[in-house]
Parts: structure tokens; C-alpha cells; sequence
């Protein structure tokens, strides 16, 4: 028999014999009726992580057992939400927010498949937003499964079909050159695009780069937002500290600072950059294309699939070797006209016009 383990739940037996239970949190007890499993125990336990979470979730006091927003509650103060990244705890939220809003009083457990297909066809027209909601059901329902509350998952084998893309846009080395003389040394666009370009960091962990993180002429002890990898030291190139010395203010713990002085988000980051872009004509460009745009230097370069992951943090190679094929179709088309244009050379040596001394016989 399988035991049921629930956060914050503690047990004990009396001198009775008999096993009794309780929620303990933030100093507070909550004695809990019947026994881990039981529709009683779960109605309190569910009550108890409603009326006390480790944050003030708005309306939790009223949050109704089994519902919808007692497992959002529920799953905001786990242990696995707490382990995610802040970007990644910032989107959640917002997409639990939404569910609250619409679907908060619903039971979880009534919800069936055609329930979570409708959801997502709501979404349709933003194949990404439908999977982000899809994530997120998932992650509520498997809660609720954890702590007993039903059985099965509706969204077991639902898929969204995500249309083929590249993704972000790659910098091509025109819109770098245009950018630059437009931006000019010393100024904060420069700088950022100095950072992304010479560090192929994510804006996530851009934004939080400053002169504590640099040492030997490097940057060191960068930990990854989005993986909780840590990065290895990342030279840094003449071109990159001039930037930094001519730009990046001297009182601030960071390179990059918004209007008041202060780090920024990286939403906020990315929507300053790609403003900074749309100033200068180019459009449809962003921070991650300039990471891309890096990989694909480095590919250029000659660097392997494995030393550029090492240098951007890549736990795929997926990715990366698109590069580096490109990097390899482009060298091989070069190498191949050269051969073919040195073989046509040789096979039609230029005409003699005469012998010395025989011009106009």
C-alpha cells in the first residue's frame, strides 16, 4: 500500500492508539480530521493551505476546498514552484491568474478533457499561449492527483501544435553594422548590444552582469536564470571592455540600468532594447537574436557545437548545431567554387597573342 506524503503535514500516534494529524506552517497548527486520502482529511487539508499560504495569495481566505484555486494555492507554496526560475514563477503566476479569475470556483476534480480542449482552442490563434496554459493545467492537475483529489489527468497525451518556425530572429551583420552606427561607443544601446553580442548571455542574465562579476578578464559566477546552470568564465574582448569602460556607470552593481538607475527586469530589458531597434528602422529584431547571432560567429569561426553550448549555455545541442551546419554549408559552397574556378583556370590557360617580337604578323 503506498503511503500519501503531503507538504506540511505531520502525524503522530496518541496514548490511545489512535494516529492523529495535523497542518503545521509559520508557527500555526490545524488539527485534520480522518486519514491522509480521506475526502474529509482532504476538504481540511485543502482549507488549511487556503487560509494560510507562505504568501498573501489574494483570496485565499475564501478559497473553496478542491476547487480550482485552492490547488493554485496549493501549488504556489510547493516545494516544485519554489524551485523554478523567477521568469519562469513570473509566467506561471500570470497564467494562474487568468484561471483563477474565470475558472477559480470549479472543482478540479470535474474537469474532463473537453474542458481542457476548449481552454486551448480559445487560444488557438496563439499557439504558444495554448501551451503555456496547457503547462499549467498539467502542473494543477498533477497536484491535485498528489494530494488525492482525483485520480486521473485529462490532459495526458493533449498536444499543441506549434506552427514551424526559426524563432527569433538572427542578427545578420548589416543589422549589427546599422545598429552601431547608429549607437555609438559610450552610449547604453552600444553597451547592451556590446554584452549580448560578446557574451551570448540571455537578456535574463545580462541584466544582472556587473564589475563583481569580473575577474582575470572575465566574467565569472554567472548562474543561468532560466537552466540554475552555471556558466564557466567568458573572456572579455578588447572591443567588449572598451564598451564597458565607456558606457557602463561606475556606481551601479550592474552594467545596464534603466531610466532610474536601477536594474532592469528582463521584460523591461527586452522592451527597451527592442524600442532602441524600432528608433533606428529595424524592426522584428531582439536581444535573443543577437545571442543567435553570436552562435553564429562563433560557428563561422570554425568553434564546434560543443564549445559554443559551453560558451551560451545551451543544455541541447539541438539548437547550436543549426549552426554550425550552416556554418559548414557555407564553407563547403566557398570551397567548392574556389576548387571549381582553380580547375577552369587550369583547363583554359589564357591565349597567346604571338610569339615576342611577332605582334601584328
Amino acid at each position: 500500500m503506498s503511503t500519501i506524503r503531503l507538504q506540511y503535514v505531520h502525524g503522530f500516534v496518541d496514548r490511545h492508539g489512535k494516529a492523529r494529524y495535523y497542518f503545521r506552517r509559520q508557527g500555526r497548527r490545524t488539527p485534520l480530521p480522518g486519514v491522509p486520502g480521506s475526502a474529509e482529511f482532504m476538504a481540511a487539508y485543502q482549507q488549511a493551505l487556503a487560509g494560510t499560504p507562505p504568501t498573501a495569495e489574494v483570496g485565499a481566505a475564501r478559497t473553496i476546498a478542491g476547487s480550482v484555486n485552492a490547488m493554485i494555492v496549493g501549488y504556489l507554496g510547493s516545494a516544485a514552484f519554489g524551485q523554478l526560475a523567477p521568469a519562469s514563477q513570473q509566467q506561471y503566476r500570470r497564467i494562474f491568474e487568468e484561471l483563477r479569475h474565470k475558472h477559480g470556483d470549479r472543482s478540479i476534480a470535474t474537469l474532463e478533457r473537453r474542458h481542457v480542449a476548449l481552454m486551448l482552442e480559445a487560444k488557438a490563434a496563439k499557439p504558444a499561449v495554448a501551451r503555456n496554459l496547457l503547462r499549467c493545467l498539467r502542473l494543477l492537475v498533477q497536484h491535485a492527483i498528489k494530494l488525492g483529489v482525483r485520480q486521473n489527468d485529462p490532459t495526458n497525451g493533449v498536444r499543441v501544435k506549434m506552427p514551424k518556425t526559426e524563432g527569433f530572429k538572427t542578427w545578420t551583420e548589416e543589422d549589427i553594422a546599422a545598429f552601431e552606427a547608429a549607437y555609438p561607443i559610450g552610449s547604453k544601446p552600444r553597451l547592451a548590444l556590446a554584452l549580448l553580442l560578446g557574451t551570448a548571455l540571455r537578456a535574463s542574465d545580462v541584466v544582472r552582469v556587473g564589475r563583481q562579476h569580473v575577474r582575470n578578464g572575465a566574467i565569472c559566477g554567472i548562474v543561468q536564470q532560466k537552466t540554475g546552470a552555471p556558466l564557466p568564465p567568458i573572456p572579455i574582448g578588447a572591443d567588449l571592455a572598451a564598451t564597458i569602460n565607456a558606457a557602463a556607470p561606475s556606481d551601479a552593481m550592474v552594467f545596464l540600468t534603466n531610466e532610474r538607475g536601477r536594474s532592469f527586469t528582463a521584460k523591461g530589458f527586452g522592451q527597451w532594447f527592442t524600442k532602441q531597434c524600432e528608433r533606428v528602422g529595424l524592426e522584428g529584431l531582439s536581444p535573443h537574436g543577437l545571442c543567435k547571432a553570436a552562435c553564429r560567429r562563433l560557428a563561422e569561426a570554425g568553434c564546434s557545437a560543443n564549445e559554443i553550448a559551453a560558451l551560451s549555455g545551451h543544455k541541447s545541442l539541438n539548437e547550436v548545431a543549426r549552426y554550425t551546419r550552416a556554418a559548414d554549408q557555407a564553407r563547403m559552397v566557398r570551397n567548392a567554387v574556389m576548387r571549381m574556378n582553380q580547375q577552369h583556370e587550369l583547363a583554359n590557360p589564357a591565349a597567346e597573342s604571338g610569339k615576342p617580337g611577332e605582334k601584328g604578323r
